[in-house]
């Protein structure tokens, strides 16, 4: 093996021919494109990750200003045949923009747009019978030119679904290397720096997006990096814009995610109150050693003062507090109707479990009756009960 040193002394009389050479200090952005592979030898590693960084953001600075400009047309168009769309949305891709689109599909699921990841070796040994009239295909692909992609053409133009595409057409070529460091071919030569003609794939799309960047942020070029960063983005901005357009709402956001920590700050009231004989309750006339039975008994700190299922009032542990500091003993001798607050804090059922809690912190009270439109008591929801929900 040789020493690094020696690979670097080498790689420098190999390249002393060079007009300008850049400094380790330059930004990445100045280096010609064949010396990125020779990246390694000359940038200290602290700087690699601020350059990849950097790269990445200029690729998706310039595809920001593509949507703001000449791209704006078809990413409308895009929202616009995804929103009407009467099946689902059929993400595919192969390699490194097959996670992207697995993202993409798992993104746009979970904003009211049903999607699914389809595989496109998979599609071409059974998984096609996916795609059905009515549905809408995203297909990434950098190069365009994937040919398990391509495959899947014939049936997509038969079943007349719409193809929207995500390519890299107007990238550049791989290297474009500096006349030292290039053969002497002529046209090849100048062909390297020319840019590629569309694709297959984006030449049979309804819509084709463009996710072309200047380079890769690898310092080979070879990686997908910034490539894949804008088809992300990209996926991101079409499922965010078709959200908006549905009007899917924090309520709808709620519903399809049940699970996890977000799931939990996003319950309903209904799911963690007490309900039935949980509840404790009792009539205006109850006397208050009944009313501090029933209390003790339910262990909420609190009760409901009801007629029927109708909500007059609420005693809680304060309540009682305060009046037999005013009192003494005389509390026990009333009723619940001279003791209770008539005008009691309430939620509805289908508020969220975090509304709950900002409701209780303002009021500084640790319970909400749970009422619906007629103010008939359906529980009572507790601190205790949204703690279990990790938000305090």
């Amino acid at each position: 093996m040789f020493e690094r040193g020696v690979i670097r002394s080498a790689i420098k009389r190999i390249i002393s021919g060079l007009s300008v050479f850049p400094s380790p200090n330059d930004p990445i952005t100045r280096w010609p494109d064949g010396l990125r592979y020779l990246l390694p030898f000359f940038v200290p590693m602290k700087h690699t990750g601020e350059n990849v960084v950097r790269i990445e953001a200029e690729a998706l600075r310039a595809l920001a200003d593509r949507l703001a400009g000449p791209m704006a047309a078809d990413f409308e168009r895009a929202v616009e045949l995804m929103f009407h769309c009467q099946g689902r949305i059929v993400v595919s891709g192969m390699g490194k923009s097959g996670l992207i689109a697995r993202k993409i599909a798992a993104t746009l699921s979970s904003t009211g747009s049903p999607a699914l990841y389809l595989h496109p070796v998979e599609a071409l040994h059974g998984d096609l019978g996916v795609i059905v009239r009515g549905d809408v295909v995203l297909a990434l692909s950098a190069s365009g030119e994937t040919e398990e992609i391509l495959q899947l053409l014939a049936t997509i133009k038969r079943l007349q679904v719409p193809l929207i595409t995500m390519t890299c057409d107007e990238m550049q070529g791989s290297f474009d290397l500096p006349s030292p460091l290039r053969g002497s071919g002529g046209a090849q030569d100048d062909n390297s720096k020319k840019k590629r003609a569309m694709s297959t794939l984006a030449a049979a799309a309804e819509v084709a997006l463009d996710c072309s960047i200047s380079k890769e942020a690898c310092s080979l070029g070879l990686a997908p990096t910034a490539s894949t960063t804008t088809m992300l983005a990209l996926g991101d901005a079409l499922a965010v814009a078709l959200s908006e357009k549905r009007g899917f709402k924090e309520e709808d956001f709620a519903n399809l995610h049940p699970g996890g920590k977000l799931g939990k700050r996003l319950a309903r009231v209904e799911s963690l109150m007490h309900s039935g004989d949980a509840v404790p309750r009792v009539t205006a006339q109850t006397r208050m050693p009944d009313v501090i039975y029933e209390m003790s008994r339910k262990k909420l700190g609190v009760t409901a003062v009801v007629e029927g299922d109708g909500l007059l009032g609420v005693i809680s542990d304060g309540d009682l507090r305060q009046q037999h500091e005013q009192r003494g003993n005389d509390t026990l001798n009333l009723t619940a109707g001279e003791c209770m607050t008539k005008t009691p804090k309430t939620i509805g059922p289908q508020e969220f479990a975090a509304t709950a809690l900002a409701r209780m912190e303002e009021m500084k009270i640790t319970s909400l009756v749970v009422v619906d439109g007629d103010r008939q008591v359906l529980g009572i929801v507790h601190l205790h009960d949204l703690w279990g929900t990790e938000m305090v």
